[in-house]
């Protein structure tokens, strides 16, 4: 599903991320601030990346800055932008998205 409009999930306090998402004509594009990025940079990019084929977010600007959030909070985080960005609140499938 195409994204609408700029959405945002998250907070900056500590082992938490904020993801802004928002729509780009250009591809995927992921901007990674990390506190762990030295150790976890790499592997939370891949996280994000399978998210977004799951979620066939194909275009895209992702600012992420991440304060030392596990996986499962980051994939949260993501999603929530995402349905936020595409403006459903209803009718979500939470069982197909784990």
């Amino acid at each position: 599903m195409q994204l609408k409009h700029k959405a945002i999930a998250g907070t900056l306090e500590s082992s938490d991320a904020q993801i802004i998402l928002a729509p780009n004509d250009g591809g995927l594009h992921i901007d990674l601030t990390s506190s762990v990025y030295e150790q976890y940079g790499t592997q939370i990019k891949q996280l994000l990346q399978q998210v977004c084929h799951r979620l066939n977010i194909e275009n895209a600007n992702i600012r992420v800055v991440d304060k030392g959030a596990l996986d499962c909070t980051l994939k949260a985080r993501l999603e929530t932008a995402y349905f936020r960005a595409i403006d459903q609140k209803v009718d979500i499938n939470w069982e197909a998205l784990s």
